[in-house]
């Protein structure tokens, strides 16, 4: 029979089972022997250390100068490869990018824009009467051409485009304004950039 003292608690009796989790919680302190890491440091190690803050304005904002460059990178790369997360508006979607696999799969005349233009500029500034009828001829023949091919090219992106997409809510005018414009542009100055290889099936 045990006796205890007045005024004194009686010790906590040790049960085996709290005896067996004091154990283990010791064991598993000993064998890790730190405390655990918070997220923040966690992160950090795997990412590498940390640099410095900035301690003058000027380096401050040779950083931020890095990292919009570096930022413009990857955007300018995403655009080239026409990830819609990239692109501008009139641009997105899958009906827009038929209609840039069908311009971009023709041999366009209106690619040659830029060059009759050019022309067109020379002989404003060139005296002779002969250059300027030449220069005039070829401009008049070269409108015609334009808009019969124009109109071949609205015809193809609207049979394409109703067989592909027949419940597309995008208007057709637009999405034929939107494939003229880019037939009138140089092939390699094209943006997005071309996916498909001339004379490839859509």
């Amino acid at each position: 029979m045990k006796f205890r003292l007045p005024g004194r608690r009686p010790a906590a009796e040790t049960t085996p089972a709290a005896a067996d989790d004091t154990a283990a919680q010791q064991a598993v302190a000993a064998g890790k022997g730190r405390p655990t890491p918070k997220r923040n440091e966690a992160q950090g190690r795997r990412s590498g250390p940390v640099p410095p803050p900035p301690t003058t304005r000027k380096e401050a904002y040779r950083r931020m100068r890095e990292q919009q460059a570096s930022t413009r990178g990857s955007q300018r790369a995403a655009l080239g490869r026409g990830d819609d997360s990239a692109l501008p508006a009139r641009d997105r979607g899958p009906v827009r990018r038929l209609v840039r696999d069908i311009v971009d799969t023709r041999r366009n005349v209106g690619s040659v824009f830029l060059f009759v233009a050019g022309l067109i500029m020379i002989s404003l500034v060139v005296p002779s009467p002969a250059f300027k009828n030449y220069a005039t001829m070829v401009w008049l023949v070269f409108f015609l051409a334009i808009v019969t091919d124009s109109f071949l090219l609205g015809r193809r992106i609207k049979k394409v485009v109703t067989a592909r997409f027949p419940d597309s809510d995008q208007k057709m005018r637009s999405l034929v304004w939107y494939g003229i414009s880019r037939s009138t542009m140089i092939r390699r100055w094209r943006f997005p950039k071309p996916a498909v290889a001339p004379n490839a099936e859509v």
